[in-house]
C-alpha cells in the first residue's frame, strides 16, 4: 500500500469515524434492516435493500480506513533536507503559469475537515506528486498528466504541513 501521511489530527478522527462505524453504525444498520426484513417479502422491499447497501458501502469503508490508518505514517513530516516528502505544502508554476501550492498527502485530510477546501492535495502516488517527491527548492521538474501531456513544474518553495 502507498505511503499515507496525515496529522496526529486526521489520524485521531479517522480513528474515531473508524470506531463509531465499527459499533454504533454496524448497530444501526443491522437493526434497520432486521425491521426491513420483518416486513415481509424481500424482493419488492426497497427500505431492505437500501439497508443492505448502506451496510455494504459501511463495511467498505471500515476496511479502507483499517488499512489506511494501519499503513499511516503518523506526526511531523520532517524537514527539507531530505526533499519534499509526504505531509509539505508545496508551491509551484507549471509551465511558466502562476503559481498555485498544494498539499503533498492523503485526500482523506479534507474529509476529516484537518485542511481548508481551498487547498490542494495530491498524493504521492499522483503524476505530480511523484514528481516532486524527494525534490527541492529551485528544481524543475517534468511528468506526464493522465491524458498524455507533459507538464514543466518548477518547485518554488516547500514547507512541512502545520494544522
Amino acid at each position: 500500500m502507498p505511503e499515507i501521511w496525515l496529522p496526529q489530527e486526521a489520524f485521531d478522527l479517522l480513528s474515531a469515524e473508524l470506531e463509531h462505524l465499527k459499533t454504533q453504525g454496524r448497530r444501526s444498520v443491522s437493526a434497520r434492516i432486521a425491521a426491513a426484513r420483518a416486513e415481509g417479502d424481500l424482493s419488492e422491499n426497497g427500505g431492505y435493500h437500501a439497508a443492505r447497501e448502506e451496510q455494504g458501502q459501511m463495511e467498505a469503508r471500515i476496511v479502507q480506513l483499517e488499512a489506511m490508518l494501519r499503513d499511516a505514517q503518523v506526526g511531523n513530516p520532517g524537514d527539507a533536507s531530505d526533499g519534499i516528502q509526504p505531509g509539505f505544502v508545496v508551491t509551484i508554476t507549471i509551465n511558466n503559469a502562476a503559481a498555485t501550492e498544494f498539499l503533498l498527502g492523503s485526500r482523506e485530510m479534507l474529509s476529516v475537515g484537518v485542511i481548508a477546501d481551498d487547498l490542494a492535495v495530491y498524493s504521492p502516488q499522483s503524476p505530480l506528486g511523484a514528481a516532486v517527491l524527494g525534490h527541492g527548492i529551485g528544481d524543475v521538474v517534468s511528468y506526464l498528466a493522465p491524458n498524455g501531456r507533459e507538464f514543466v513544474a518548477k518547485i518554488l518553495a516547500a514547507h512541512p504541513f502545520s494544522v
